[in-house]
Formats: structure tokens, sequence, C-alpha cells
């Protein structure tokens, strides 16, 4: 054979084996791609690392893609400069965005908040018992976490935990540790680090849940969501319902099936068995049940509390939550 034949034989080959790859269900060049910007032991990864380990997003009809950033101000950068299309965030921070003329909108990923935890054989039995006391709180003043609990405080006990008690603000594991010394009495903090402080005997005196619940606050509001940029949304609906459709896969195998966790386990970074069953079974109990009008309605109840109890240094300068920040899709 001559080599123009071998060569125009190479092309009709590699042209057949082409147009029969793009014609099989699922054929990647065909799939939108969504760039999700995470952590890399986040518990976000978790959810999107099984959507991806069982294909629930070629089925879909999407390619998910993980982007590992640094931290959450990293994710929110990433967000808004396109270099992602879904970040996780708090809908206080899309309603804030939204004021100041950046159309981001949000879905729900999880209603698990945080909780008030203290050494099993601590004396404090109540929020009465804080005054005076050392209480590690995850983040900065403004956290929502510690607004409601200083509410709280107020409200049921006359006890202002600013002043009557020793607040120490700073990163989660450093609280962590910090407790297992005994430097701190309590400690408040996110869900996943309140699970390890659980599993390594410590109680929970009160969750966040516990504390919205006390005020007549609704406490089933997913409080961190999928967060994206509408245009992106609008532009792409097929991408959108498809990373929803393979979300919600993702979810309901991990709400049933222990096996999708035991795959998961060098992501937790568990330091034990009880440390694992627990950060499981903390998820599972955050996933959103519903996300209706009336859930929607309570989170903006919530968000006009928490404009009050945190002021402008924590939702700017709207004291209502900005229209258009929980997505309900269309054109």
């Amino acid at each position: 054979m001559s080599a123009g034949c071998t060569r125009r034989a190479t092309l009709l080959a590699a042209g057949a084996l082409a147009a029969s790859a793009a014609l099989r269900p699922g054929f990647a060049a065909e799939r939108p791609v969504v760039r999700a910007g995470v952590l890399k032991f986040g518990t976000v990864s978790w959810e999107l690392d099984t959507v991806r380990a069982n294909r629930f997003d070629q089925e879909a009809g999407i390619d998910l893609r993980l982007v590992e950033l640094a931290g959450n101000p990293a994710t929110q950068v990433a967000l808004q400069a396109g270099g992602v299309e879904v970040i996780v965030s708090d809908w206080l921070w899309v309603s804030r965005m939204r004021t100041k003329g950046e159309a981001l909108s949000f879905i729900p990923y999880s209603t698990a908040v945080g909780a008030l935890v203290v050494p099993a054989g601590s004396a404090i039995t109540g929020i009465a018992d804080l005054r005076g006391r050392r209480i590690g709180v995850a983040g900065s003043p403004l956290d929502k976490s510690w607004l409601l609990l200083k509410a709280l405080a107020g409200d049921r006990h006359g006890l202002a935990l600013d002043r009557e008690a020793q607040p120490f603000f700073a990163a989660p594991p450093l609280l962590n540790s910090k407790i297992g010394d005994g430097d701190l009495d309590a400690v408040l903090t996110y869900w996943p680090f309140a699970a390890r402080l659980e599993a390594r005997g410590m109680r929970v005196l009160v969750t966040v849940s516990d504390m919205l619940t006390a005020l007549g606050q609704p406490a089933n509001i997913p409080s961190i969501g999928y967060v994206f940029r509408e245009d992106w949304a609008r532009a792409n609906p097929a991408a959108l319902a498809g990373f929803q459709a393979a979300i919600g896969r993702a979810k309901t195998l991990l709400a049933q099936s222990d096996a999708a966790w035991d795959r998961l386990a060098p992501l937790m970074q568990a330091e034990d068995d009880a440390t694992f069953r627990t950060l499981r079974d903390r998820y599972r109990e955050g996933i959103p049940r519903r996300w209706t009008a009336e859930e929607q309605a309570g989170a903006a109840q919530l968000y006009a509390l928490l404009a009050r109890l945190g002021g402008r240094e924590l939702v700017g300068d709207a004291a209502t939550i900005a229209p258009g920040t929980f997505w309900a899709g269309g054109s």
C-alpha cells in the first residue's frame, strides 16, 4: 500500500473512532464543564468526590471538575473572577453581594451549623453557667453562631457574654487543641470540629439549631449552599440542572450507604472509628429535607434577626435579604 493510501486509511479509521465515541452516551466533549471551588479536606469535597466517583455528573450530562483552593476567601475570589462556576458559602454573603450589584444565587447544601461543646466532666450544664468561663469561638466576633449565643444568653439569663465571659476567637483546629489541653472551658465551633470533639467524649451543651429554636427562629434552614453567578445559570440551564441532579444523587447515596463512606475515609482524615462515624452521622443529619417557600421565608426572618444583632458589619447596607438570593430558576 502506498504512503498516501496508508495516510488516508489512518485518517478514516481515526474519524470512525471519533464518530463512534461521539455517539456513546455521556461523551465528554458534549458535556458542559462545571468547575467547583473546594477546600481539599472540606466536607463539600466528600459530596462532590462522591459525584465524580460514581459518574453521577456524566449521567446528568455534565463534567464536574474540582478546583482545590486554599480557603473560603479564595473560593469567593475564584467565583467572582470566573475561575469556577460553583462554590459553597452562606446566603448572608450572597445577599450582601447582590446588594452591592453582584448577582449571585444560592441552592442548599446543608442545614448543619455547629455546636457549643464542653469537656465530659465539666460543671457547665447550661448557658447560665458560662459566666466567667473561657469560651473559644470559631471565627470572629461577627460569627453568626456567637451572635445567636449572645442573644440567647442575654434574653434568657441576663448574661452579657462579651463582658461576663472570656471569649477567645480563633481557627477551629486551634480551639479543638486548646480545649483538649484544658485551656478553654467551652468551644463554639463549626459542625465538623464539634463532631471531632464529640467523638473524643466531649459533651454537646447546645447546638446552633437549639439556639434558633429557643429564639423563636426556624431551625431547619440550610445555612450554607452552592453559590453561582446568576448570569452563568441563565446562560447554562442544562449545566445547572445537571449539577443539581448529580449532587442530589450523591446526597441520597451518602444518606443510605455506609460503603460509600468507607471510600471517603482518606478525605475525611478521621483519627479513629468513633470520629469517622460521628462525622458521617452529622453530615447525614444536615442533609436538607425541604427547600420550599416556607424555608425561604424562614431564612428571611433569620436574616432580619442577624441584621439586628450584627449590624452593617455583618450584612452591609440591607436590613432585609436581597431579592434573588435564593435561586428560583427560570430564564
